[in-house]
């Protein structure tokens, strides 16, 4: 269509709208009440026009749609593969298969799944006898392999740094980066991004030939505008550093609902947080999103909370065509502009990151564990107060809901009081303290 819709009208500058605006408010100030500021220290504007808009970084185009992640843990492989089939058939695409026993049947496992699936394997340790049985029976299986991520979650390595690092470059495979514990943990928009460019380049450093996608977990958060932004952000920062090493292929980014704003009590409003989360990784460009149960933090893997999971993503797919148009956040003023600011100051964490040693060595130190306590501080402070609400929690709760005899598993942080190579980065759920107190007080 080369003539613009509404010609007859007249463009209306930002000078002003904000004329009109400034009107309106009756002597109050634009700016104190009007522009607020995020904990990424962004000042967000109530209107963005063509006029103040920056020119924006060219984001790479995600030129497919999404695919719909099932997760399963794998205790026992007949049930596994059962389960992995009827999932397929009930609209799974992908299966990602978390294995903490190196003893398992992985051949017979892989070789029951379709070849036109894309099959991940989430192993909970490094052996390269198993990932060389992956590798022989299925060669496109994406290994989720992440000893750094091991050591922000555990607090130690695998092995060692070197033993750990000298089996990647021997097996020559997928590097994964797990960068949703930053996020369950409380790290702002900007250091989850800064963080994640920091262990990336880790792995460009300290791992030769890398020669397939850097497959990258990130968690979205309940901030929708700001989590597009987010993604569109973290695939444009990995480009511009991956080009650095010459490394021409794409990230493969595979999104999850964050658990910080997940709730025991009135437990199914997670079905709408999870929902706007999904939405966000779709139009943020994620690759691949594995659905959070809405009953995923107190209740053992069931059908009906896998279902449900999977039916909101076929909702979004395949009845509001979420996957049909590629980067549709393109041109929106708002999300072009939040994607360059969160680029640019996640890219100027990362640059004092490097400067001070990386990733590895600021761990080592404390210093990434610091800042995403204070960050994490914060944000409890702001629900602690009702100013960030979880709506059945601290807004609106229902006296009368019991859940101390519901619980298959416990929902609170657990104590593993042991020694450690670094203070692990711990998950935390916001309500969890509110929670508690509710149990105890449950008849």
């Amino acid at each position: 269509m080369k003539d613009k819709l509404f010609n007859e009208f007249n463009a209306v500058t930002s000078k002003q709208w904000k004329q009109q605006i400034q009107y309106e408010l009756k002597g109050a100030d634009y700016n104190e009440t009007l522009v607020w500021e995020s904990p990424e220290g962004i000042k967000v504007k109530p209107f963005y026009h063509i006029d103040e808009t920056i020119t924006p970084y060219n984001v790479p185009s995600t030129t497919h749609g999404f695919k719909i992640v099932q997760n399963i843990f794998v205790h026992d492989v007949e049930k596994s593969i059962k389960r992995a089939l009827e999932t397929l058939n009930r609209g799974a695409e992908s299966i990602r298969f978390t294995i903490e026993n190196e003893a398992l049947d992985v051949e017979k496992l892989l070789s029951s799944i379709p070849s036109d699936v894309q099959v991940y394997i989430k192993p909970v340790f490094l052996k390269s006898e198993f990932v060389k049985k992956i590798q022989t029976v299925r060669p496109d299986t994406i290994i989720e392999l992440d000893p750094i991520g091991q050591l922000v979650k555990d607090g130690n390595w695998f092995s060692n740094l070197e033993s750990d690092f000298s089996i990647l470059n021997q097996l020559n495979t997928t590097i994964s980066v797990n960068t949703e514990t930053y996020q369950n943990a409380g790290a702002n928009i900007v250091q989850q991004l800064a963080y994640t460019l920091a262990h990336v380049n880790e792995y460009f450093n300290r791992v030769q030939n890398i020669n397939s996608p850097i497959t990258i977990n990130a968690a979205v958060g309940s901030n929708y505008f700001f989590e597009i932004a987010k993604l569109r952000a973290l695939r444009l920062l990995f480009n511009i550093l991956a080009k650095e090493y010459n490394h021409n292929i794409d990230c493969h980014i595979i999104a999850t609902p964050t658990k910080r704003n997940k709730t025991l009590y009135d437990y199914n409003v997670n079905m709408l947080r999870t929902t706007t989360e999904c939405m966000s990784a779709v139009l943020g460009g994620a690759d691949a999103v594995a659905n959070l149960a809405y009953d995923a933090i107190y209740h053992k893997d069931n059908e009906f909370g896998d279902r449900i999971s999977r039916n909101q993503l076929l909702v979004l797919k395949n009845e509001s065509y979420f996957d049909k148009v590629n980067n549709p956040s393109d041109g929106a003023y708002y999300i072009e502009e939040l994607t360059q600011q969160l680029a640019d100051k996640a890219l100027a964490l990362f640059k004092d990151i490097e400067n001070n040693g990386g990733l590895i060595t600021q761990l080592i130190e404390g210093t990434i564990q610091r800042k995403i306590k204070e960050s994490a501080d914060k944000e409890q402070e702001l629900f602690d107060s009702g100013k960030e609400i979880l709506l059945g929690t601290n807004k609106y709760p229902n006296k009368n809901d019991q859940m101390k005899n519901d619980l298959e598993l416990y929902p609170f942080v657990k104590q593993n009081p042991r020694k450690t190579l670094i203070t692990p980065i711990i998950e935390k759920r916001l309500a969890e303290k509110m929670e508690q107190e509710r149990l105890q007080n449950e008849i």
